[in-house]
């Protein structure tokens, strides 16, 4: 077990008492979590998986106001959202990037309704969205973005230039509509920084991944699941970030619950291995509507394809997979898209799973769900503030109000705010980073996109670590023995999963091989003094995983 998470048990079993403890380690309890600490608390987060291992490893990967909720009469939230893209464009420009993005468009009027039948509570499926609805909706889209804008307005474009420029698209479209959104290429690693960026500013701060909390018999325990300690804790307020699990957790940490707050839905990717779908994208999203009326997107994604998403409602929460008929969906409505390209289940490379904590619905429809956040305060023997909904891009504002609301209940007032906060290596990153990095490491090309791409201008910082003893990269990938070593000793990771699915994009690349699980376990034991005999568990424990939530069959005869 790596020093630092020893020093974080013994600081815990020193000094048990804290202003605020958050449970659940996703981007929203993340950045509950580093307000509280710039706010000068002594704070607790505590994660029973590894950071950002739920809903949060999950995501579109799309950074976006949500064009969709304008449908659901959402203002408010399309105007956060968009604000809050436009932070993360600032605030995190090494993981987040413009997207453009084109709508085929294959009817006139169609859907025209649909947002005014939203505001009188229907609830059921919606029309096919036309060009005149579509107009409307990026006209004020655009106009919510304002005078403030970053990206460039929304066009329109007939049938002869939209097949000009993606002459693979349909051959019945009318027409084509470009807008700009944005995408994020390692959510989980920015997960990472902004916890780090807490710690770094605050030695109040400790955050435990692999570890649990509850109330047993009037008293809060910790549980670290790698030593088995249990420690008593005491706090003066509990924010309960735990998602789609925030109802079971509630009654956990001790709360009433008046009546059920999340209902969640089950969202299922695909990366795929493409390259004739790569070029007809031409760079760009397609965000399309398949023929039940629920929104599609595919993009360009780390050298891949990444396509999504379905929308489906759970009865419980839980780790969930991509079934064989959401992968049909998903692959019939790309080839709808783009009928002349080959799309097969052989080219998938990854699939990912995840469960969205919307607020709880009888809608008929699911995509009529609002994306919306809200809290509430849950009594009980702490004072509990629920975290209810909320998605990726609106994690910062979601986390300022149930900081104020904690602030509240604790008499403290805001020292800090996180609106224009660079966030990990976001800071000091600009267009001459990789150049720098390249020439003060002698780095060769590769070496250096690879570093700058991961980790921005704390590429300066890895490259140093990376010197500081023999290095070489693993089988099959950029990544290096010393990063590995790293992510175990500055990035919290314990399991072979915390490495090559969250710190790195070995997995989702698609450049998981058995070589390379054997060399990453081999450090890892070595690190974190696994015998034999548990690093074989482990390796047995991941590829079961692999197979079973992500659709990776790693076999000693295949290897691939």
């Amino acid at each position: 077990m790596p020093i630092c998470r020893q020093n974080k048990l013994d600081l815990i079993t020193a000094d048990p008492a804290f202003d605020a403890v958050v449970v659940g380690g996703g981007i929203n309890g993340i950045g509950v979590f580093r307000d509280l600490a710039l706010q000068g608390l002594r704070v607790l987060l505590v994660e029973k998986g590894d950071f950002c291992s739920g809903c949060s490893s999950a995501p579109s990967r799309m950074i976006h106001g949500g064009l969709r909720y304008l449908e659901n009469a959402e203002v408010g939230l399309v105007r956060e959202s968009l604000q809050e893209r436009d932070r993360l464009l600032e605030n995190a420009p090494h993981m987040v990037r413009p997207l453009p993005t084109v709508i085929p468009i294959s009817h006139v009027f169609s859907g025209i309704a649909n947002a005014a039948l939203g505001l009188f509570g229907f609830t059921g499926r919606p029309r096919p969205r036309g060009a005149l609805p579509i107009k409307i909706g990026l006209v004020l889209y655009d106009a919510i973005t304002g005078r403030h804008r970053k990206l460039p307005r929304h066009r329109f474009m007939g049938r002869g230039a939209a097949h000009a420029r993606w002459p693979a698209l349909p051959p019945g479209i009318l027409a084509a509509a470009t807008y700009h959104d944005a995408w994020i290429t390692y959510p989980e690693r920015l997960g990472i920084e902004l916890i780090n960026d807490a710690i770094t500013a605050s030695r109040q701060a400790i955050a435990l991944n692999h570890a649990e909390i509850r109330m047993e018999g009037g008293r809060l325990l910790l549980r670290d699941a790698p030593t088995g300690a249990r420690i008593e804790v005491t706090a003066k307020v509990i924010v309960n970030a735990t998602g789609a699990w925030v109802d079971q957790a509630a009654e956990t940490l001790g709360a009433r619950l008046q009546k059920r707050m999340v209902s969640g839905t089950k969202g299922s990717h695909l990366i795929l291995d493409n390259p004739a779908l790569m070029q007809a994208l031409g760079g760009h999203m397609a965000y399309f509507e398949h023929g039940d009326g629920r929104v599609c997107i595919v993009f360009p994604y780390l050298g891949r394809v990444l396509a999504g998403s379905t929308d489906l409602r759970v009865s419980a929460p839980g780790r969930t997979a991509c079934t064989t008929e959401e992968r049909d969906y998903i692959l019939g409505a790309l080839s709808a898209l783009f009928p002349t390209i080959p799309i097969t289940p052989e080219q998938i490379v990854y699939s990912y799973s995840g469960i969205r904590p919307l607020p709880f619905s009888d809608a008929d429809f699911t995509g009529r769900i609002s994306r919306g956040h809200s809290l509430r305060r849950l009594d009980g023997p702490i004072p509990q503030i629920g975290m209810i909904g909320g998605k990726w891009t609106t994690y910062r504002a979601f986390a300022e109000e149930a900081a104020d609301l904690a602030l509240m209940e604790l008499g403290r007032n805001r020292l800090h705010n996180t609106r224009d906060l660079r966030i990990g290596g976001g800071a000091g990153f600009d267009a001459t980073t990789r150049d720098r990095l390249a020439a003060e490491f002698k780095l060769g090309a590769e070496r250096a996109n690879h570093l700058v791409d991961l980790y921005g201008a704390g590429a300066f910082s890895v490259a140093r670590f990376c010197a500081e003893g023999p290095d070489a990269a693993l089988p099959g990938t950029q990544l290096t023995g010393r990063e590995v070593i790293r992510f175990m000793r500055e990035e919290h990771a314990l399991r072979l999963a915390d490495v090559l699915q969250r710190r790195s994009p070995c997995a989702i690349r698609g450049e998981l091989s058995l070589p390379l699980i054997d060399a990453v376990s081999r450090i890892m034991a070595q690190e974190l003094g696994w015998s034999d005999t548990e690093r074989a568990q482990e390796t047995a424990r991941f590829l079961d995983d692999l197979n079973t939530f992500h659709g990776v069959s790693l076999t000693p005869q295949t290897g691939a």
